[in-house]
């Protein structure tokens, strides 16, 4: 496995960016980037730490599943970020970072890139990435939170082999897309460019600065789906999101929000939490 050039990373990031680093981590691998910075302390406010790994061992996305990869197959990223105020609608985080990774994509030359609620990256309908936000400390005026992104960089067939989901078409990867192959070191700062910025302004602005991108982005849209959750099913029409960041779902004249829940997306497959 090839090392990751730190310096490179952070001379390819935005000036802006690069003065609110506190410290940057890299590993050859490690468990998870996103648990590494929740037991490390949090950052001062208005800055960011980041961990990147070549490979996680134990990496997770929501509800605790693992996320499936190999040894320099993914971009791996964690960053921790403090606000200077707690945010309104902390929950909503996610959403807004996933506005910042299509940007990023866009910048490594990938335009076609949606988004599947709360926390999926998509493109040729198959699963390119996903994003975890846990909250690392809070307080009634302040907070600290952890953003973890993976974005599959080449796959191999055992990996694609292995993953069952509801996907319309199998994981894909950014080689595939491409035809090439993707630096990890300008991809990193990318997204560390972009999603630095999605906090900040999520601490001033909250899901609202994102909404609209978010909608044009929304990879479910008009589909037929069904939610499944503890309580029952919901089924119906996905039609975007509150103000809230809550999907909505309209069966006859009713809307149903949902917070949380796995969603089988009608004639592709198994749910898709």
């Amino acid at each position: 496995m090839s090392s990751i050039d730190s310096a490179a990373i952070l001379d390819a990031l935005d000036p802006a960016s690069a003065s609110r680093m506190a410290r940057i981590d890299v590993f050859p691998e490690i468990e998870s980037t996103n648990a590494y910075l929740m037991k490390e302390p949090a950052p001062d406010e208005g800055k960011h730490r980041v961990a990147i790994a070549g490979h996680q061992t134990a990496g997770r996305g929501r509800g605790d599943k693992r996320w499936l990869s190999a040894p320099g197959s993914s971009l791996c990223l964690s960053i921790a970020h403090t606000f200077r105020k707690r945010p309104d609608n902390l929950s909503a985080l996610t959403l807004g970072i996933g506005v910042a990774a299509v940007e990023a994509l866009r910048d490594t030359g990938v335009d076609d890139v949606m988004l599947k609620w709360p926390n999926d990256i998509v493109a040729l309908d198959g699963k390119l990435g996903g994003m975890l936000a846990e909250t690392h400390c809070a307080s009634p005026t302040n907070a600290s939170v952890v953003v973890g992104i993976g974005i599959n960089l080449e796959l191999s067939q055992e990996i694609l082999e292995s993953v069952d989901s509801g996907w319309a078409h199998a994981p894909v990867d950014l080689k595939s897309i491409l035809g090439r192959a993707v630096s990890l070191e300008p991809l990193s700062a990318a997204m560390i460019d972009h999603i630095a910025d999605a906090l900040l302004t999520f601490g001033e602005r909250g899901l609202q600065a994102f909404a609209e991108t978010w909608s044009e982005r929304d990879w479910l849209r008009g589909r037929n789906i069904t939610v499944q959750q503890p309580g029952g099913s919901v089924r119906g029409t996905a039609f975007g999101i509150d103000g809230d960041g809550a999907l909505l779902v309209r069966a006859a004249a009713t809307t149903t929000r949902i917070i949380s829940g796995s969603i089988l997306v009608e004639g592709v497959g198994s749910p898709v939490s």
